[in-house]
């Protein structure tokens, strides 16, 4: 929460709407570059503890542990292929190989697995408040609890929450699911899809076969008929004893209500897991232990917006993450601050451009 030692003033170097690890990151790099810069977050953020990282290295250390990463799928099929070339993986797997190394995974005919030993788990709360107490000792301010309301352009834009009003020359928003209502007053239409995404709990059938005590790998689907979007897994480090597999997908929802469904409300993506499991990890009981939720935000392409407005270019947007952007954060955060001081940025962010999206851009002009 705000500290009492950060008293509310109104005029800042720089807004940052968002406290995900996006913005959080965004608002690093800004206060690390000496802009006055406020962080403002709707929800309340649970007290920082202090970072045992030194100041200046807020990376992803901050939570992490290798497992490695398995990845399943066709032999030969394309997205399969791309994936090893991409991880410059040389170890491929059959099923008699898997079954020795990781016996909890189970292949079938046709099917090969690769193998990276250098991936692993983040930690996200904890990556998450390394990053924020970090940039609170560069001088940056943290307001939890206050949405915003509205937002007016213009060369020094106000920023108007449920506790006060800030202005600032420059504006970065990394509002995840509610970006799309938060820029369309400003005349832009982006094409971003919330998801509800069931998180699913899987409990062993033999207590230790599978979970994080025997420092079990992550695993991850490309191209199975059996897994659509694709289905991935990790040990549950916050459950012992449960596996945590989902599918990389989910219902639309209104971010708003994204924790309530109906009684009785048909789960597809849970049966889903439930078939797949039965097939794939036949070490697991094939009914979930703990269901969760979380939001994803997808575009249709399910690639990033890393932009300016096309009409306010002091406004920055970073959505559309799609469930695949919190490991890129620290590169994010570069780069989405670098846009908003109109510098040239350091990545080529051409890809990520609202252009990209022809209707979204003539709603704006």
């Amino acid at each position: 929460m705000a500290a009492p030692s950060q008293p509310q003033r109104a005029t800042y170097d720089a807004i940052v709407i968002g406290a995900g690890i996006q913005g959080s990151f965004a608002a690093y790099h800004l206060a690390q570059r000496h802009r006055d810069t406020l962080l403002l977050e709707q929800v309340l953020v649970a007290p920082i503890l202090p970072c045992p990282l030194p100041c200046h290295v807020p990376d992803m250390a901050a939570g992490r542990r290798r497992t490695g990463l398995v990845v399943l799928g066709p032999a030969g099929a394309p997205e399969l292929e791309g994936c090893r070339r991409s991880l410059g993986v040389t170890k491929v797997l059959d099923a008699v190989t898997l079954a020795q190394c990781f016996p909890g995974l189970q292949l079938h005919p046709g099917e090969v697995a690769l193998w990276d030993g250098t991936a692993g788990v983040l930690f996200a709360d904890r990556a998450l408040r390394a990053v924020q107490d970090v940039f609170r000792r560069h001088g940056g301010t943290l307001r939890d609890g206050e949405k915003v309301l509205s937002i007016q352009p213009g060369p020094v834009l106000t920023v108007t929450t449920t506790a006060g009003v800030y202005r600032a020359p420059r504006l970065i928003v990394t509002a995840g699911a509610w970006t799309k209502a938060l820029v369309a007053p400003l005349g832009l239409r982006l094409p971003l899809q919330p998801l509800r995404i069931d998180v699913c709990y899987w409990r062993e059938k033999e207590p230790g076969t599978l979970s994080a005590s025997r420092a079990s790998p992550c695993f991850m689907t490309l191209g199975l008929s059996q897994a659509p979007h694709g289905i991935y897994g990790l040990p549950a480090l916050e459950y012992p004893g449960l596996v945590k597999v989902c599918h990389h997908h989910g219902s639309p929802t209104d971010p708003e209500e994204r924790d309530w469904a109906p009684p009785g409300a048909p789960r597809p993506d849970v049966t889903l897991l439930s078939s797949f499991i039965s097939s794939y990890l036949p070490g697991l009981e094939p009914q979930p232990a703990v269901v969760e939720t979380c939001l994803y935000t997808n575009t249709p392409d399910e690639d990033f917006i890393l932009d300016r407005h096309p009409k306010f270019s002091n406004i920055i947007i970073g959505a559309g993450f799609s469930g695949h952007g919190f490991k890129l954060a620290p590169v994010v955060g570069k780069l989405l601050c670098e846009l908003s001081l109109g510098e040239e940025p350091s990545h080529s962010t051409a890809p990520f451009a609202i252009t990209r999206f022809p209707g979204a851009l003539q709603a704006a002009l």
